[in-house]
């Protein structure tokens, strides 16, 4: 069994080295911007697991890489090759966490360009406000349409991406056949009694599906954006996330973004999620202070004087 102080095991964690469950070994949790890796970055750490560790690769759900099965005195070179490649260690602790993203980028489904959209907020809040201690961690995804295979409302920030449809009745031709009705995923659209398209807002999840599948384009696109979730919890208990009202421009999940995390940093009470803070407080006065500005009025006291990065510049 490896001897080393407590004090010293939580150091490495908090660099994102984690011991095993064998007491002698660690995983060497490598982060990147959500998940997307160059082929030279992934034959760096192959090489590297192959000397630094036992060889083996795991992928979290978070869309980290760990190298597994490295020894105490491989660490540090490991940690060297780590960033010789252009990529860090961590990952870990009571800070905002990895960036995760879908690939909405290339999908077919996709409504934004998630991964250019979740590298700027990696570099902005992971990378930039690294340092700046929560009461617990803060997840944040980005999805790029309402199928929600990244699960932004279990995160304690997510967003996924929107096409809100506005239906034209006078430029309905009442088709024998709807493309609106056949391309539904949800069955918000059918045909009513004078055969044109009746739209069931309630189901509608604003896919945008129905917009280009009208022949005769009565479904224009009214609004693009994202939708919004605070204080998902996936854990060993659950809380779903409370949808904000709104469709939002990235710009504006942006600050979304950092004033929840100053409120969070403000409000919470160590130890307690997010998504338990905003209960507390209560989710209409959270929102409430969330689509103010005034806490970014009280930035700098709030942050009582951690560094912050905001496009590389020290703040």
């Amino acid at each position: 069994m490896l001897k080393i102080t407590e004090e010293e095991k939580k150091a490495l964690k908090g660099r994102g080295i984690i011991m095993t469950n064998d007491g002698e070994h660690f995983v060497a949790r490598v982060v990147s911007s959500n998940g997307v890796f160059t082929a030279e970055q992934l034959k760096v750490l192959s090489d590297a697991a192959e000397k630094y560790g036992n060889g083996k690769i795991a992928m979290t759900v978070r869309l980290t890489i760990e190298i597994q099965g490295v020894t105490y005195e491989n660490i540090e070179p490991l940690v060297a090759a780590v960033e010789a490649c252009g990529l860090v260690t961590g990952g870990t602790g009571s800070v905002v966490r990895p960036i995760v993203a879908c690939k909405g980028s290339v999908c077919v489904h996709g409504l934004e360009d998630t991964q250019k959209f979740a590298d700027g907020l990696f570099h902005e809040f992971y990378l930039g406000w690294h340092s700046v201690k929560l009461p617990h961690k803060f997840k944040i995804a980005v999805g790029g349409c309402p199928n929600n295979c990244i699960k932004p409302a279990l995160h304690d920030f997510g967003c996924y991406g929107q096409s809100v449809p506005e239906f034209h009745a006078d430029e309905c031709k009442a088709c024998g056949k709807c493309g609106c009705v056949d391309k539904c995923p949800v069955k918000a659209c059918s045909k009513g009694e004078d055969g044109k398209l009746v739209i069931d807002w309630d189901k509608c999840t604003n896919c945008g599906k129905c917009i280009p599948a009208c022949h005769f384009g009565a479904v224009h696109e009214k609004e693009r954006g994202f939708a919004v979730y605070i204080g998902g919890i996936w854990g060993k208990t659950q809380r779903l996330g409370t949808r904000v009202p709104g469709i939002f421009s990235q710009e504006e999940v942006r600050k979304l973004i950092e004033k929840a995390i100053l409120l969070y940093r403000e409000q919470g009470v160590t130890g307690e999620r997010f998504g338990r803070s905003i209960d507390r407080i209560g989710v209409d006065n959270f929102i409430a202070q969330l689509l103010s500005d005034d806490v970014l009025s009280r930035k700098e006291a709030i942050l009582g004087g951690e560094k912050h990065t905001v496009g590389g510049a020290t703040c």
